[in-house]
């Protein structure tokens, strides 16, 4: 029984006055629980909100703040009670990567917190995302709104290595699980017709070029540098993308192919490691890492040897 079905009980004299206070108060506890929780365990959060029948959580890191869809298990900020504080090591990094005035391209932007993330780091920065699954994009626009991080331009497509309109499998709960294949191979997916463009032809048509570029498209990472092929060979961008063996199955190839593919326009991998770089060549069936660096061997010379370890 929820919180209205509760009240309603009471005004309609089902319920006597105390059974009534005594329910309620058995419901209110749980906002004590949470103010208790995140006393006593660092999670990363400084606040939850409730307004304008939303939940917003506010984080410690740079002051960024969520509204939560009630149906996501696992937006960040959720991750975040659940687990602690969310690739903080990875923030560091970028934040030693990349110029205050940099272009960033956000690739798989979700509800937008590495957006969030970039814009707050570098309120100079203008910060392209990119999210095709409508209401997910809704969600963006919200926090992008709500954070007052104006130097973020969202658009509601995604980026792969053709242009044109797919269909995505999308799952509520699961929102940074939508792909244009069904990657967990569930029955209850949800086909969500969108419309994707080469990273090529979006430059093309926006005379904008990235000075680094995040992409997290859940197994499609290879399909969105092979349409940004161009747009790589001649900018040479720092990269910053997730890999997982399970997800690239998926799509019938091997994330050692997007290595490769990267080497041969002058790019070597690298993995997060204590704050810095260490050079990664090959995954195999051992590797636990699924974040992945990508620098060009001569243009960003300094920024290598500033972080890569000895």
């Amino acid at each position: 029984m929820n919180l209205l079905d509760i009240k309603r009980q009471y005004e309609e004299g089902i319920t006597c006055k105390k059974e009534f206070i005594d329910k309620m108060h058995e419901r209110h506890s749980v906002l004590f629980e949470y103010a208790d929780y995140l006393n006593r365990v660092y999670t990363g959060i400084r606040n939850i909100e409730i307004s304008d029948g939303q939940v917003i959580i506010a984080t410690d890191t740079n002051d960024i703040k969520m509204i939560c869809d009630p149906c996501d298990r696992r937006i960040v900020p959720i991750e975040m009670l659940n687990f602690g504080p969310y690739e903080e090591d990875v923030y560091k990094i970028i934040g030693s990567l990349i110029d205050p005035d940099s272009v960033i391209f956000d690739i798989g932007a979700n509800y937008g917190w590495y957006s969030l993330i970039f814009s707050k780091i570098f309120p100079d920065a203008r910060v392209f995302a990119f999210e095709p699954i409508p209401s997910t994009f809704n969600y963006l626009g919200k926090n992008i709104s709500l954070n007052n991080c104006d130097g973020i331009k969202a658009f509601n497509y995604g980026l792969s290595n053709e242009s044109g309109a797919i269909n995505f499998y999308f799952y509520p709960e699961l929102s940074g699980n939508a792909s244009i294949t069904n990657v967990s191979d569930r029955e209850d997916v949800q086909i969500i017709p969108c419309t994707v463009k080469r990273l090529d032809e979006f430059v093309l048509e926006n005379d904008v070029y990235p000075d680094f570029i995040k992409c997290d498209v859940e197994g499609a990472e290879f399909l969105v540098f092979q349409g940004a092929y161009e747009t790589i060979k001649k900018y040479k961008p720092i990269i910053f993308s997730e890999m997982l063996r399970k997800w690239a199955a998926k799509f019938n190839y091997h994330p050692n192919q997007i290595i490769s593919f990267l080497k041969g326009l002058g790019y070597r991998c690298f993995i997060p490691h204590n704050g810095q770089l260490k050079e990664f060549f090959k995954m195999d069936e051992n590797t636990i890492e699924t974040n992945f660096f990508f620098l060009h061997k001569e243009k960003q010379m300094g920024q290598l040897q500033k972080l890569q370890l000895s």
